[in-house]
């Protein structure tokens, strides 16, 4: 850490002390090792492992993978991301205090993996989890002067089945007090009690630490525009240092994902009237309630989720937390229709909860992937025992504040599922949940639909969820006595953005050489199916409640169908590809999930080169019920969707179209016949120029603002050149840096922090992070082609 830095937290910890008032520190500046002895500095969150170099030896598993119905081992060589995650790393921080704090807790939003915090050189803390948020008190190990912070972490090998990251890849913050009564969030909480005729009956819980007689509290409910709406002053404390109040909203705002209202709740503490600490906290009233007749209601209001599925790693950024990352993710999702996620198979960040709260995305946050017995030799498994009713409790109360928040997971496709020991377990598990919070529903995933039935394991649930399998559903509900069932894993087809292959035709085992799937999103995996079968099931059926697709987005690591292809490293699941750029298959969801705005796209491209006279069908996804297809302005005739077949509900296709270069138009129209959109894809040429379209053109130089730029080459003509492999170069410079790239090619062995890339179907994604006010310039190049540049304003 630099003297400027120890100088600024210094002055900040000495100047709120004396003011007897919380003081809160975010540890941004750490010295990192991998071998204890040779350190450089480091920002956190921080990744130790996403800029490779990628090589199959790392974590290389020889495993049968049970869930896929494997019985032999085989090599799974890029299982989890290839990237050099295994084995030890080590933080180290410095703080200096002028004078000693009464309290003081580190508290770690995630650690991965295997904490353990130490302070002045003495073990302080440990938590076993690398994906749970966890407190340390600090205060028995401080001295006045200089304290030295160090995190030592352990990544065992077979420990994921994707990739998890490495270090200190989530926020960690100081906080101090200068008395020794302090408010404790995590024992806080507010909750909507009612909602009805305009107004809100709310419950609020202010929880002390080291109350006396001498101390009182104040909450204050402040709406959007600055007015306290509601508020509560003194009350007695309880013996567990609890005051619980009832107030009541006039004028109540709701929220939900179209109106993500939020309020902010302050708590202030008092000791002879005198302000010794505050918190604030932004929080939502909304109510959630699940029932056979009425299905999932937020807000007393009946909704099927339309959810997805993320894994918490944020492509070429790997698994450090970032917030603009995180809210191009959730306003990509929503554009789509998407109005809930699913964070599979692990506990969220703090940050990803924020973004959900305040764009309005409902959420599952999920807990484990395995409990007894082991899907991975080093994994969760291990700690199961001894850890999970403190990984339950610290989930919750960590989170139980976040209106985005609608249900708990417990587990994903737990091989438990068969036994009573396994039922028990989830009654348990749901009970502790329960007990932290009695306002939401408890779920969990299962794969083994009769086996969960037959033992009890899937009645238990407050929400029986159920992966892929949709044939079963019908057969599911005559055992589930709760009348309803959610979709908690659906889909799972495969694809590789632009990519399209011949002959076209549904299939659940497709490979090729070149380690690609389809764009015509029609291949998927054995155990899993096509987004139609889903919403067959979901638009049919009024006992199901909704879906979590899997996935939202590409993650490294698990590439199936290529589970023992080299190189392979990142899935191919995705509705957008690992640098986020949207597949074909997202304009497939959005036609149906927005069915009130239009949606016209029209797939493949239209650049095959040597595919003279062959049958090159074109789809159409679109919210419109009809359309026709033009090959240079001659009909290839109008179709309309067709409820009684498997891929044309959803879908336009002409199966039979033989493709010659030059344009194909598609004209889509009402059920009246009149035409409401068309949307043209001409024959590319030769890449002439490279074009830049940044994500956000400004950008703050605060708290590692980011912005993504897409890169792609188009011909004389401006058509877009979808097949492009050209190399690009990339430079920042001026007021910002050069962070990271990626193509979202799941074969590519390029390092994403290298400087250079080959596009992949003609893009790729380069992320430019700010530095300092003023303009950020970023050039790209390719041989042959002029040098284009794009500013980008850091303020």
């Amino acid at each position: 850490m630099n003297k400027l830095t120890l100088l600024t937290l210094a002055l900040a910890t000495s100047a709120l002390t004396a003011s007897a008032q919380r003081n809160t520190i975010n540890l941004k500046t750490w010295q990192f090792s991998r071998d204890s002895v040779n350190y450089k500095p480091v920002t956190i969150p921080h990744d130790w492992a996403i800029n490779g170099p990628f090589d199959k030896k790392w974590d290389l598993q020889f495993v049968a993978i049970e869930q896929n119905g494997e019985t032999e081992k085989t090599e799974k060589s890029g299982r989890s991301g290839a990237l050099p995650w295994i084995g030890r790393g080590f933080y180290k921080t410095t703080i200096d205090l002028k004078k000693l704090p009464k309290t003081a807790v580190l508290e770690f939003d995630g650690a991965m993996a295997d904490p353990h915090v130490y302070i002045n050189g003495r073990l302080a803390g440990h938590w076993a989890y690398g994906y749970n948020a966890f407190r340390v008190d600090a205060a028995p190990y401080l001295k006045k002067g200089k304290n030295e912070i160090s995190v030592s972490l352990n990544n065992r090998e077979e420990s994921s089945r994707w990739y998890p990251g490495g270090g200190l890849y989530r926020p960690v913050q100081f906080v101090t007090n200068a008395d020794a009564a302090t408010i404790n969030p995590w024992g806080c909480y507010f909750r909507t009690e009612s909602i009805g005729n305009g107004k809100a009956e709310v419950s609020i819980c202010t929880n002390i630490n080291n109350v006396d007689k001498t101390l009182s509290i104040e909450n204050q409910l402040v709406d959007a525009a600055g007015k306290v709406v509601a508020q509560f002053k003194y009350g007695d404390f309880d013996a567990q240092g609890n005051v619980v109040k009832t107030l009541t909203v006039d004028d109540a705002h709701l929220w939900s994902p179209e109106t993500p209202y939020l309020y902010m709740l302050v708590t202030r503490l008092y000791r002879n009237k005198k302000l010794i600490d505050q918190t604030q906290q932004k929080v939502g009233i909304r109510t959630v309630r699940v029932a056979q007749y009425d299905g999932f209601q937020l807000n007393g209001v009946s909704r099927k989720i339309k959810g997805v599925c993320l894994h918490h790693d944020l492509g070429p950024l790997g698994a450090a937390v970032n917030k603009a990352a995180l809210i191009r993710q959730i306003r990509t999702m929503k554009d789509m229709g998407c109005d809930a996620i699913r964070t599979a198979h692990n506990m969220p960040s703090t940050w990803q909860m924020e973004v959900c709260d305040s764009m309005g995305m409902m959420v599952m946050a999920e807990s484990f992937d395995m409990w007894i017995y082991p899907k991975c030799k080093n994994g969760y498994a291990l700690n199961f025992k001894e850890w999970a009713d403190k990984d339950i409790e610290n989930l919750v109360l960590n989170h139980r504040n976040h209106p985005s928040i609608v249900m708990w997971s417990i587990g994903n496709e737990i091989p438990e599922q068969w036994s009573e020991e396994g039922r028990n377990i989830s009654k348990h598990l749901q009970d502790l949940c329960h007990k932290f919070d009695p306002t939401r529903p408890v779920t969990q995933g299962m794969d083994r639909a009769e086996d969960a039935l037959k033992s009890g394991f899937a009645q238990v649930m407050d929400v029986p969820g159920f992966n892929y399998r949709v044939h079963k559903y019908d057969n599911n509900i005559k055992q589930l006595p709760k009348g309803f069932l959610l979709g908690s894993e659906t889909a799972s087809t495969v694809s590789s953005r632009g990519v399209y292959k011949f002959p076209v035709e549904a299939s659940d085992s497709k490979t090729y050489v070149d380690g690609q799937c389809s764009s015509y999103d029609v291949e998927y995996c054995p155990w899993s199916n096509l987004p139609d079968d889903d919403w067959r099931m979901q638009d049919d059926r009024d006992y199901t409640i909704g879906e979590f697709v899997w996935t939202g987005y590409d993650y490294l690591g698990e590439p199936s169908p290529y589970d023992e292809y080299w190189p392979s490293r990142s899935s191919y699941f995705g509705i957008c590809d690992l640098a986020g750029l949207p597949k074909d298959r997202y304009y497939l969801y959005r036609s149906h999930w927005r069915k009130d705005d239009a949606t016209l796209h029209v797939l493949p491209h239209w650049t095959f080169p040597g595919r003279e006279g062959e049958t090159t069908p074109v789809y159409c996804y679109t919210s419109w019920p009809s359309a026709e297809l033009f090959v240079n302005g001659k009909s290839q005739g109008r179709i309309l969707k067709n409820p009684n077949t498997r891929l044309d509900r959803y879908r336009l296709r002409w199966n039979n179209v033989k493709y010659e270069p030059g344009e194909i138009k598609v004209v889509a129209y009402d059920y009246d016949g009149t035409a409401k959109g068309e949307k043209i894809i001409r024959t590319a040429g030769a890449p002439a120029r490279i074009v830049l379209k940044a994500d956000r053109n400004s950008i703050s130089s605060k708290g590692e603002d980011l912005s993504f730029v897409t890169v792609s080459v188009v011909d004389k003509n401006g058509t877009p050149c979808p097949t492009a492999t050209n190399n690009m170069k990339f430079n920042v410079s001026g007021a910002g840096k050069f962070r990271a790239a990626c193509n979202g090619d799941a074969t590519s062995l390029v390092a994403f922090n290298s400087t250079e890339m080959p596009l992949f179907s003609g893009e790729l994604v380069v992320v430019v992070e700010g530095l300092r006010h003023g303009t950020a310039m970023l050039s790209v190049s390719a041989d042959g082609l002029p040098m284009a540049t794009l500013p980008i304003e850091v303020e």
